[in-house]
Protein backbone atom coordinates (compact mmCIF):
# COMPACT_ATOMS: atom_id res chain seq x y z
CA UNK A 1 0.00 0.00 0.00
CA UNK A 2 2.88 2.70 0.78
CA UNK A 3 4.00 2.06 -2.56
CA UNK A 4 0.92 3.11 -4.13
CA UNK A 5 0.20 5.61 -6.74
CA UNK A 6 -1.99 7.48 -9.27
CA UNK A 7 -1.29 9.25 -12.53
CA UNK A 8 -0.52 12.84 -12.53
CA UNK A 9 -3.77 14.78 -13.63
CA UNK A 10 -2.26 17.50 -14.62
CA UNK A 11 0.03 16.42 -16.75
CA UNK A 12 -2.88 14.38 -18.34
CA UNK A 13 -5.08 17.08 -18.94
CA UNK A 14 -2.75 19.10 -20.42
CA UNK A 15 -3.23 18.43 -24.02
CA UNK A 16 -7.04 18.97 -23.34
CA UNK A 17 -6.53 22.01 -21.89
CA UNK A 18 -4.44 23.57 -24.70
CA UNK A 19 -7.18 22.26 -26.92
CA UNK A 20 -9.91 23.69 -25.11
CA UNK A 21 -7.72 27.30 -24.93
CA UNK A 22 -7.26 27.10 -28.46
CA UNK A 23 -11.27 26.48 -29.09
CA UNK A 24 -12.59 29.31 -26.49
CA UNK A 25 -10.24 31.77 -28.38
CA UNK A 26 -11.79 30.63 -32.00
CA UNK A 27 -15.10 30.41 -30.62
CA UNK A 28 -14.47 34.16 -29.31
CA UNK A 29 -12.25 35.54 -32.45
CA UNK A 30 -15.97 33.86 -34.11
CA UNK A 31 -17.86 36.60 -31.80
CA UNK A 32 -15.17 39.36 -32.26
CA UNK A 33 -13.99 38.96 -28.39
CA UNK A 34 -10.95 37.71 -29.16
CA UNK A 35 -9.08 40.49 -26.86
CA UNK A 36 -10.91 39.17 -23.61
CA UNK A 37 -8.67 36.11 -24.27
CA UNK A 38 -5.27 36.91 -25.89
CA UNK A 39 -4.18 39.94 -23.95
CA UNK A 40 -2.46 37.97 -21.35
CA UNK A 41 -2.61 34.42 -22.87
CA UNK A 42 1.19 34.07 -23.19
CA UNK A 43 1.82 35.52 -19.19
CA UNK A 44 -0.92 32.62 -17.97
CA UNK A 45 0.88 30.03 -20.03
CA UNK A 46 4.13 30.92 -18.45
CA UNK A 47 2.62 31.35 -15.24
CA UNK A 48 1.35 27.66 -15.77
CA UNK A 49 4.44 26.25 -16.54
CA UNK A 50 6.68 27.95 -14.11
CA UNK A 51 3.65 26.19 -11.81
CA UNK A 52 4.37 22.77 -13.04
CA UNK A 53 8.19 23.30 -12.92
CA UNK A 54 7.78 24.25 -9.19
CA UNK A 55 5.94 21.39 -8.54
CA UNK A 56 8.17 19.04 -9.32
CA UNK A 57 11.32 21.09 -8.17
CA UNK A 58 9.76 22.00 -5.29
CA UNK A 59 7.46 19.54 -3.06
CA UNK A 60 9.55 16.93 -2.97
CA UNK A 61 9.97 17.72 1.01
CA UNK A 62 6.03 17.76 1.18
CA UNK A 63 5.34 14.26 -0.51
CA UNK A 64 8.47 13.14 1.95
CA UNK A 65 6.71 14.67 4.85
CA UNK A 66 3.17 13.02 3.49
CA UNK A 67 4.56 10.06 3.45
CA UNK A 68 6.36 10.30 6.76
CA UNK A 69 2.76 11.15 8.23
CA UNK A 70 1.40 7.82 6.75
CA UNK A 71 3.68 5.98 9.20
CA UNK A 72 1.94 7.53 12.28
CA UNK A 73 -1.93 6.44 10.69
CA UNK A 74 -4.33 5.56 12.49
CA UNK A 75 -6.40 3.96 10.49
CA UNK A 76 -5.93 2.83 6.77
CA UNK A 77 -9.02 3.75 4.76
CA UNK A 78 -7.67 1.52 1.93
CA UNK A 79 -8.81 2.10 -1.83
CA UNK A 80 -12.15 2.00 -3.00
CA UNK A 81 -15.35 3.31 -4.00
CA UNK A 82 -15.85 4.87 -0.70
CA UNK A 83 -12.47 5.66 0.72
CA UNK A 84 -11.96 7.62 -2.99
CA UNK A 85 -15.39 9.76 -2.18
CA UNK A 86 -14.41 10.31 1.70
CA UNK A 87 -11.28 11.48 0.42
CA UNK A 88 -12.38 14.03 -2.17
CA UNK A 89 -14.79 15.55 0.24
CA UNK A 90 -12.18 15.46 2.48
CA UNK A 91 -9.58 17.14 0.00
CA UNK A 92 -12.58 19.80 -0.91
CA UNK A 93 -13.65 20.88 2.49
CA UNK A 94 -9.66 21.08 3.42
CA UNK A 95 -9.55 23.09 -0.18
CA UNK A 96 -12.20 25.67 0.92
CA UNK A 97 -10.13 27.05 3.79
CA UNK A 98 -6.59 26.75 2.11
CA UNK A 99 -8.53 28.87 -0.15
CA UNK A 100 -9.97 31.24 2.54
CA UNK A 101 -6.67 31.43 4.32
CA UNK A 102 -4.52 32.18 1.13
CA UNK A 103 -6.95 35.46 1.41
CA UNK A 104 -7.50 36.33 4.69
CA UNK A 105 -3.38 35.98 5.22
CA UNK A 106 -1.45 38.18 3.56
CA UNK A 107 1.79 35.82 3.01
CA UNK A 108 -0.85 33.28 1.49
CA UNK A 109 -2.27 36.23 -0.36
CA UNK A 110 1.14 36.65 -1.83
CA UNK A 111 1.43 33.70 -3.96
CA UNK A 112 -1.93 33.24 -4.60
CA UNK A 113 -2.47 36.87 -5.67
CA UNK A 114 -0.87 35.82 -9.01
CA UNK A 115 -4.00 33.22 -9.83
CA UNK A 116 -6.20 36.78 -9.17
CA UNK A 117 -4.27 39.27 -11.00
CA UNK A 118 -5.45 38.78 -14.68
CA UNK A 119 -7.88 42.21 -15.78
CA UNK A 120 -9.38 38.89 -18.22
CA UNK A 121 -11.46 36.01 -17.33
CA UNK A 122 -11.28 32.53 -19.43
CA UNK A 123 -9.90 29.03 -20.04
CA UNK A 124 -5.97 30.02 -20.09
CA UNK A 125 -6.60 32.08 -16.75
CA UNK A 126 -6.80 28.67 -14.63
CA UNK A 127 -3.16 28.58 -16.03
CA UNK A 128 -2.04 31.36 -14.14
CA UNK A 129 -1.14 29.79 -11.13
CA UNK A 130 1.70 31.04 -8.53
CA UNK A 131 5.30 29.68 -8.36
CA UNK A 132 6.20 29.42 -4.51
CA UNK A 133 2.94 28.31 -3.04
CA UNK A 134 4.68 25.78 -0.82
CA UNK A 135 6.24 28.68 0.99
CA UNK A 136 2.62 29.53 2.32
CA UNK A 137 2.56 26.09 4.49
CA UNK A 138 -1.44 25.84 3.76
CA UNK A 139 -0.33 22.46 2.91
CA UNK A 140 -0.11 21.27 6.18
CA UNK A 141 -3.39 21.28 6.34
CA UNK A 142 -3.87 17.96 4.98
CA UNK A 143 -1.32 16.23 7.15
CA UNK A 144 -4.56 15.29 9.90
CA UNK A 145 -6.56 13.60 6.81
CA UNK A 146 -3.37 11.44 6.23
CA UNK A 147 -2.71 10.31 9.92
CA UNK A 148 -6.84 9.42 9.74
CA UNK A 149 -6.27 6.91 7.03
CA UNK A 150 -6.40 8.40 3.83
CA UNK A 151 -3.32 7.46 2.02
CA UNK A 152 -0.87 10.22 0.78
CA UNK A 153 -1.27 9.29 -2.98
CA UNK A 154 -4.74 8.74 -3.15
CA UNK A 155 -4.55 12.37 -1.45
CA UNK A 156 -2.62 13.59 -4.11
CA UNK A 157 -4.73 12.30 -6.86
CA UNK A 158 -7.75 13.90 -5.61
CA UNK A 159 -5.98 17.31 -5.17
CA UNK A 160 -5.35 16.90 -9.19
CA UNK A 161 -9.39 15.94 -9.83
CA UNK A 162 -10.17 18.71 -7.28
CA UNK A 163 -8.16 21.47 -9.96
CA UNK A 164 -9.12 19.35 -13.03
CA UNK A 165 -12.50 20.42 -12.36
CA UNK A 166 -12.28 24.18 -11.45
CA UNK A 167 -10.33 24.41 -15.12
CA UNK A 168 -14.10 24.33 -16.77
CA UNK A 169 -15.02 27.05 -14.48
CA UNK A 170 -13.02 29.13 -15.22
CA UNK A 171 -15.05 31.14 -18.41
CA UNK A 172 -17.58 33.32 -19.12
CA UNK A 173 -19.02 31.39 -22.12
CA UNK A 174 -21.36 29.59 -19.92
CA UNK A 175 -23.68 31.76 -17.86
CA UNK A 176 -26.05 29.56 -15.28
CA UNK A 177 -26.47 25.81 -15.06
CA UNK A 178 -29.60 24.07 -13.93
CA UNK A 179 -30.83 25.13 -10.63
CA UNK A 180 -29.70 21.93 -8.98
CA UNK A 181 -26.16 21.98 -9.84
CA UNK A 182 -26.23 25.72 -9.13
CA UNK A 183 -27.10 24.98 -5.30
CA UNK A 184 -24.44 22.41 -4.83
CA UNK A 185 -21.50 22.43 -7.13
CA UNK A 186 -18.89 25.60 -7.60
CA UNK A 187 -19.63 27.06 -10.95
CA UNK A 188 -18.59 29.73 -13.62
CA UNK A 189 -21.40 31.83 -12.35
CA UNK A 190 -20.06 31.02 -8.56
CA UNK A 191 -16.40 31.38 -9.71
CA UNK A 192 -17.17 34.60 -11.52
CA UNK A 193 -17.67 36.35 -7.98
CA UNK A 194 -14.58 34.88 -6.40
CA UNK A 195 -12.67 36.64 -9.34
CA UNK A 196 -14.41 40.12 -9.18
CA UNK A 197 -13.49 43.36 -7.31
CA UNK A 198 -16.71 44.63 -7.42
CA UNK A 199 -17.27 45.53 -3.07
CA UNK A 200 -20.13 43.17 -2.63
CA UNK A 201 -18.05 40.25 -4.60
CA UNK A 202 -15.00 40.61 -2.60
CA UNK A 203 -13.69 37.00 -0.64
CA UNK A 204 -16.38 35.22 -1.26
CA UNK A 205 -16.94 32.29 -3.32
CA UNK A 206 -13.86 30.48 -2.18
CA UNK A 207 -15.15 26.65 -2.95
CA UNK A 208 -13.12 24.35 -5.35
CA UNK A 209 -15.83 21.66 -6.38
CA UNK A 210 -18.96 21.77 -3.59
CA UNK A 211 -20.22 25.54 -2.96
CA UNK A 212 -22.47 24.45 0.03
CA UNK A 213 -19.16 25.24 2.12
CA UNK A 214 -19.60 28.81 1.30
CA UNK A 215 -23.41 28.70 2.11
CA UNK A 216 -22.21 26.80 5.15
CA UNK A 217 -19.81 28.81 6.90
CA UNK A 218 -21.45 32.89 5.35
CA UNK A 219 -18.81 33.10 2.69
CA UNK A 220 -21.02 32.36 0.12
CA UNK A 221 -22.84 35.57 -2.78
CA UNK A 222 -24.71 34.78 -6.07
CA UNK A 223 -23.96 36.37 -9.10
CA UNK A 224 -26.24 39.29 -10.16
CA UNK A 225 -27.21 39.99 -13.60
CA UNK A 226 -27.45 43.56 -12.88
CA UNK A 227 -23.63 44.13 -11.56
CA UNK A 228 -21.56 42.52 -14.07
CA UNK A 229 -18.56 41.06 -12.54
CA UNK A 230 -14.77 43.32 -12.99
CA UNK A 231 -12.36 40.71 -12.88
CA UNK A 232 -7.73 41.51 -11.43
CA UNK A 233 -7.04 43.23 -8.41
CA UNK A 234 -8.69 45.95 -6.62
CA UNK A 235 -4.99 47.99 -7.49
CA UNK A 236 -4.13 46.51 -10.42
CA UNK A 237 -0.37 45.04 -11.72
CA UNK A 238 0.11 46.50 -14.89
CA UNK A 239 3.08 44.57 -15.70
CA UNK A 240 2.69 40.87 -18.09
CA UNK A 241 6.44 40.10 -16.85
CA UNK A 242 6.15 36.47 -15.49
CA UNK A 243 8.39 36.61 -13.00
CA UNK A 244 7.35 40.15 -11.61
CA UNK A 245 3.72 38.95 -11.81
CA UNK A 246 4.95 35.97 -9.45
CA UNK A 247 6.90 38.54 -7.00
CA UNK A 248 5.36 41.36 -6.95
CA UNK A 249 3.71 40.80 -3.34
CA UNK A 250 6.74 39.40 -2.02
CA UNK A 251 8.74 42.42 -2.92
CA UNK A 252 5.51 44.67 -1.05
CA UNK A 253 5.47 42.97 1.87
CA UNK A 254 9.39 43.01 2.08
CA UNK A 255 8.84 46.62 1.78
CA UNK A 256 6.12 47.10 4.31
CA UNK A 257 8.06 44.99 6.95
CA UNK A 258 11.15 46.97 6.47
CA UNK A 259 9.76 50.71 6.65
CA UNK A 260 11.30 52.56 9.30
CA UNK A 261 9.50 53.25 12.37
CA UNK A 262 7.71 50.13 13.22
CA UNK A 263 7.21 48.11 16.48
CA UNK A 264 8.15 44.22 16.06
CA UNK A 265 4.57 43.13 16.08
CA UNK A 266 3.59 45.82 13.28
CA UNK A 267 6.33 44.36 11.37
CA UNK A 268 4.63 40.58 11.68
CA UNK A 269 1.07 41.99 10.61
CA UNK A 270 2.52 43.39 7.68
CA UNK A 271 3.28 40.02 6.37
CA UNK A 272 0.72 37.95 8.38
CA UNK A 273 -2.44 39.78 8.69
CA UNK A 274 -5.27 39.93 6.50
CA UNK A 275 -4.05 41.66 3.21
CA UNK A 276 -4.11 45.49 3.36
CA UNK A 277 -3.36 45.75 6.72
CA UNK A 278 -1.11 48.89 7.92
CA UNK A 279 -0.02 50.42 10.78
CA UNK A 280 -1.52 53.82 10.57
CA UNK A 281 -4.55 53.26 9.10
CA UNK A 282 -3.73 54.79 5.06
CA UNK A 283 -5.43 51.86 3.42
CA UNK A 284 -8.76 50.44 2.84
CA UNK A 285 -9.86 46.97 4.16
CA UNK A 286 -12.45 44.91 2.70
CA UNK A 287 -14.88 45.35 5.52
CA UNK A 288 -14.13 49.03 4.79
CA UNK A 289 -13.97 49.23 0.91
CA UNK A 290 -17.31 47.19 1.54
CA UNK A 291 -19.04 49.72 4.09
CA UNK A 292 -18.17 52.40 1.68
CA UNK A 293 -20.07 51.20 -0.92
CA UNK A 294 -23.08 50.32 0.98
CA UNK A 295 -22.82 47.08 0.43
CA UNK A 296 -25.02 45.38 3.45
CA UNK A 297 -23.55 42.04 5.11
CA UNK A 298 -26.03 39.39 7.64
CA UNK A 299 -25.27 36.59 8.95
CA UNK A 300 -22.09 34.53 8.93
CA UNK A 301 -20.92 36.97 6.02
CA UNK A 302 -21.34 39.82 8.37
CA UNK A 303 -19.02 38.48 11.68
CA UNK A 304 -16.50 36.95 8.66
CA UNK A 305 -16.09 40.29 7.58
CA UNK A 306 -15.99 42.13 10.74
CA UNK A 307 -12.38 40.27 10.84
CA UNK A 308 -10.72 42.66 9.30
CA UNK A 309 -13.02 45.81 9.86
CA UNK A 310 -9.49 47.44 11.55
CA UNK A 311 -7.19 46.24 9.34
CA UNK A 312 -5.56 48.42 6.62
CA UNK A 313 -5.34 48.23 3.20
CA UNK A 314 -6.16 46.15 0.72
CA UNK A 315 -3.84 45.03 -2.67
CA UNK A 316 -6.87 43.01 -3.77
Amino acid sequence: MDQLSFPDVSVLAAPLYLILIATEIWVLSRLGRKEEVTKDLWTNLAMGTGNAIASVTLFGGVAALFLLAWEFRIADLGINAWSFLFAMVAKDFTYYWVHRFQHRIRWGWASHVVHHSSQGYNLSTALRQPWFSVTTGTYLLGLPWIILGIHPALWAFCGGLNLFYQFFIHTQSVKKLPGWFEAIFNTPSHHRVHHATNPRYLDTNYAGILIIWDKLFGTFVPEDDAEPCKFGLVSNISTQNPLRVATHEYVAIAKDVTKKGLTPIERFRYAFAPPGYSHDGSRLSTAEIKRRAGVRLSGGQSAYMAEDHEAGALEH
